[in-house]
């Protein structure tokens, strides 16, 4: 296969040898799952095949912490999970080891900003609930190896405390620069007390000041008594550039952002998820 080729010339002149990565952290939409946001036969079984090697998996995702659970027990596999782009990490038994949500004040007024705009969906992950202001069939379409769904909000009146994250989505990649104009007035009003970023075109993330799939990385290896030198990262948006600068090493997805691409120009780039380009390395590196 044109994927195998590319890995096997990639794996040539690494740097690295597998030895040295007792950790491995992936994103999930865009680098582990399908292009229909799925885990495909052939990921499952190499995963399962990391763990049977005591290599310690780490699904890092923008994603809600029950969704990535349900998937996590669908493969019968030990995995730590961040998610919400790092403001939770769960160990492999389910366990809570680091929580940050954003100040409940913060949290207000940023699920506030775009209530009337009808370009914009506001998104927030509470506790063990996703809200969302009005109905969204193209959220739901990432939602197909779990039951996860959301539940309806009104923006001027929920619950402020132990929110992960706030998210905004659009419905079509053209309406990325409307993100953009958001992300900017964000940063404006907030600076540093928040964290931005893009996970893809039309989806903008908020949460707590420093959090990152980056610092949460560093909470896994550090629990688990390993170094973030000793794992190795997958990633293919905005909200992944801690974690693949971070990790020993970190790979870029051929489908990744043209700004992820631009920004970190000298990490390996492997192939798309849609030709399962990750368990393809990782199966050359280790099996």
């Amino acid at each position: 296969m044109l994927v195998d080729t590319v890995v096997n010339n990639k794996l040539a002149n690494a740097k690295f040898t597998n030895s040295q990565f007792q950790v491995v952290a992936s994103d999930l939409d865009g680098t582990l799952l399908t292009p229909e946001h799925q885990l495909s036969a052939f990921t499952k079984k190499t995963l399962q095949s990391l763990r049977e090697r005591n290599i310690h998996f780490v699904f890092a995702t923008g994603r809600h912490h029950v969704d990535v659970a349900q998937m996590r027990e669908n493969m019968e596999i030990e995995a730590f999970m961040i998610t919400a782009n790092g403001a939770r990490v769960h160990d492999s038994h389910g366990n809570l080891i680091f929580s940050e949500s954003l100040r409940p004040q913060l949290a207000t007024e940023i699920a506030q900003m775009c209530m009337n705009d009808p370009l914009i969906y506001t998104h927030v992950y509470r506790a063990d609930e996703w809200l969302i202001n009005r109905e969204d069939n193209y959220s739901l379409s990432f939602f197909k190896d779990t039951d996860f769904t959301y539940h309806l909000f009104n923006p001027l009146d929920f619950n402020t405390d132990d929110i992960a994250k706030i998210y905004f989505t659009v419905s079509d990649d053209k309406l990325h620069e409307h993100l953009v104009t958001l992300k900017n007035r964000l940063e404006a009003i907030y600076g540093n007390n928040i964290s931005v970023a893009f996970s893809t075109l039309n989806c903008l993330e908020v949460m707590a000041e420093n959090v990152s799939k980056g610092s949460a990385l560093k909470h896994v290896v550090e629990k688990l008594g390993l170094s973030l030198q000793e794992s190795i990262a997958f990633g293919d948006g905005m909200n992944d550039f801690e974690m693949l600068t971070m990790a020993g090493k970190g790979c870029i997805m051929q489908n990744a952002s043209p700004d992820l691409h631009a920004k970190l120009p000298n990490l390996e780039v492997i192939g798309s998820n849609a030709d399962d380009a990750v368990p393809h390395y990782l199966t050359k590196l280790f099996l």
